[in-house]
């Protein structure tokens, strides 16, 4: 169990997790009926960024629409569900789709070896905001920041070039039309409902 702050990196897994731990990409290990969000614009199903593991034995799974048309927390195209007993919000249209589109194959946490802006949130952890502060709410806590810096969680092709382990396998996502920037999710002061929006530079 990672620590709040902790600062990560993933790693490629040996194969798909169906366990319900902390990971990025792959298919979300749901604890209730399957809730896949669907973008109000496209009418597509939102791509899967990862899940994240919250008290309680609760997970929260964190969705991204077309990085084209929005990246504000009730602009129906990003998501997060928490799960058991969780909250959807009105803006976010889900089915019971259990699989849809992944960011990359499963990819599990480990301590950061180095320098890195992805990093866990948790009680009175503040987020690496890049311009101005974007809570959802007030009082609603961060579960995670992630960037998408080749030291990061996203590296591109040419891993060995830019000094990153071939060990990350990449995943390829990037936010707005610069290619570099960060997403946070949050969840709300009960615990029941969450947000995710993302930022470029």
């Amino acid at each position: 169990m990672f620590q709040p702050g902790a600062r990560l990196e993933f790693v490629s897994a040996d194969g798909p997790m169906r366990e319900p731990v902390t990971k990025i990409g792959g298919q979300p290990v749901w604890l209730e009926e399957p809730q896949w969000p669907f973008s109000r614009f496209t009418g597509e199903p939102m791509q899967f960024l990862g899940q994240f593991t919250l008290g309680g034995g609760r997970l929260a799974y964190v969705f991204m629409g077309d990085e084209d048309l929005c990246g504000l927390p009730e602009g129906s195209e990003n998501a997060v569900v928490v799960q058991p007993a969780g909250r959807i919000p009105d803006f976010v249209t889900v089915r019971a789709q259990a699989e849809g589109p992944a960011a990359c194959v499963d990819h599990l946490p480990r301590l950061a070896k180095g320098d890195t802006s992805v990093f866990l949130g948790g009680p009175g952890v503040e987020p690496d905001w890049i311009h101005d502060e974007r809570y959802p709410e007030k009082g609603w806590t961060l579960v995670v920041q992630l960037t998408s810096e080749l030291e990061d969680w996203l590296p591109i092709d040419g891993l060995t070039e830019h000094g990153v382990s071939e060990e990350i396998a990449p995943c390829y996502y990037t936010w707005g039309r610069s290619g570099w920037g960060a997403g946070w999710a949050f969840v709300s002061p009960d615990g029941k409902e969450g947000r995710f929006l993302w930022d470029c530079v």
